[in-house]
């Protein structure tokens, strides 16, 4: 819930605002003056200010002022009487977001904070330099094996919670993408998801990307810069490699986690954050913190509900729907003539182990759309160190031998090339604008074994 701090010395003008904006489902705190609003703006989380200009004592531009100091986000609106409209303009060349004359109309005010803070969002978002296409979509997660829809059912069931999570697995398993499953499904979905990898940013400068740092703090901090946990406020922060966490900044962790707040580099006072927190590590943290090598106490804290994603190898029969999948999504990227595996290369895919996991998959794969000049990808695309050769005395046998993997996992390779075919002819058919004719010969294949196709597949729904 967003928190308004109202700044106004009238006791009925205070009590009318905070129905208001209470009724329009926001969280709101009241200062009477400028003092008090100092005060408030260091205690706790306030996402805009709603001052007015004339107070007892200091002014509403000297809450601006201070507002401004502790977060350059936070939008600021200021109330003036009609006669004061020049203080107003000042308040604006000062950074204010927008001011507003008394008397005025509740919904027009109401209309004006819920525009402040819209872009308050976009410009959170360009800070974070959020990479999502797409972000309001749910993470693709390809699979249907037991232990895949295991995992898939006890990540949908502690989304909405606010519980920490921590997601164990080896690299390449796909951590990340479950975590943004689990901002996507929780009440957090439409505020900011921060991806943090522990392992790439050193220490000293993580703790500032982090936290911030307030103007003056090292050489070079010209002015206050709010730290990714701060522009994460009601989003979901995820902690990626955390066990690689340093220790000085293993203890801040933990206090976020345990006082929900955080400190800026060079801050003399806390700052108040509601964000949930997910984390990742390819270690055994619970060994780690045995062996003194990660916090006990943080350990403890993260590992409220521990999930572990399973390797690739634990899920075989998802390998024929991963392959296709990202066959489908580079081949329009790379222009690629192949439609499908053949067969071969299907089974050389699911017997090879896979140490890079889904991650390794996906660049094979890319690797293979990118070598393969006719319709099928071959085995010899794929780079792969060892796949199964063809044996040219079985071949030349009218019932030829395949060895155990290649029987046990035929029938899942048939029916990914299966879905391949039907998709590659559903998605032809409406680039022909249901045109069979021209479909058939975009597919290069008769009418009558289109016709044949479409009925088979269940693609023809007009009967």
């Amino acid at each position: 819930m967003q928190r308004i701090l109202i700044v106004e010395d009238r006791a009925s003008t205070a009590e009318m605002l905070k129905a208001t904006l209470e009724a329009e489902g926001f969280s709101v705190v009241h200062a009477g003056d400028a003092m008090q609003a100092s005060k408030k703006l260091r205690a706790e989380k306030i996402d805009l200010v709603l001052t007015d200009l004339k107070l007892p004592g200091k002014s509403g531009i000297d809450v601006l002022k201070a507002s401004r100091e502790d977060s350059s986000l936070r939008p600021v609106i200021v109330m003036t009487a009609y006669g004061s409209v020049e203080g107003a303009v000042q308040a604006m060349k000062l950074g204010a977001y927008d001011f507003i004359t008394k008397p005025f109309d509740t919904d027009h005010l109401v209309l004006l904070i819920k525009r402040a803070l819209d872009n308050q969002r976009l410009l959170t978002e360009n800070m974070l330099l959020k990479e999502e296409v797409n972000p309001g979509a749910l993470p693709v997660i390809v699979g249907k094996s037991r232990v895949l829809t295991e995992v898939a059912e006890r990540i949908r069931k502690v989304a909405p919670a606010k519980s920490t999570v921590l997601l164990l697995g080896e690299s390449g398993t796909g951590k990340e993408l479950f975590a943004r499953a689990i901002h996507h499904l929780s009440p957090r979905k439409d505020y900011p998801f921060v991806a943090i990898n522990c392992a790439a940013i050193p220490g000293e400068l993580l703790e500032s990307e982090l936290f911030g740092y307030e103007k003056g703090a090292f050489t070079g901090a010209e002015r206050t810069k709010p730290g990714k946990m701060e522009l994460a406020h009601m989003g979901t922060v995820f902690f990626d490699e955390v066990g690689e966490l340093d220790p000085q900044l293993q203890a801040k962790l933990l206090r976020v986690l345990q006082e929900s707040e955080i400190e800026r580099v060079g801050g003399t006072h806390s700052i108040k954050i509601d964000v949930r927190v997910v984390a990742a590590s390819n270690k055994d943290l619970e060994s780690e913190a045995a062996a003194g090598n990660f916090r006990e106490d943080l350990f403890y804290r993260l590992n409220v509900f521990p999930q572990r994603i399973p390797p690739l190898r634990d899920r075989a029969e998802d390998i024929p729907l991963l392959a296709e999948y990202f066959a489908g999504k580079f081949r329009a990227e790379l222009k690629s003539r192949a439609r499908s595996f053949s067969p071969e290369a299907m089974e050389a895919l699911v017997s090879h182990r896979w140490k890079g996991n889904v991650r390794e998959l996906e660049n094979t794969v890319e690797r293979a759309m990118i070598l393969a000049e006719g319709e099928f990808i071959l085995p010899e695309h794929l780079g792969l160190s060892v796949w199964p050769a063809p044996d040219a005395e079985k071949a030349k046998s009218n019932v030829p031998e395949r060895p155990a993997v290649g029987r046990a996992l035929e029938d899942a390779s048939k029916q990914a090339q299966r879905v391949a075919e039907a998709e590659l002819i559903k998605s032809t058919l409406e680039e022909t604008r249901g045109n069979k004719t021209r479909a058939a010969e975009v597919l290069k294949v008769s009418y009558k074994t289109l016709l044949t196709k479409i009925k088979e597949y269940g693609l023809d729904n007009r009967g």
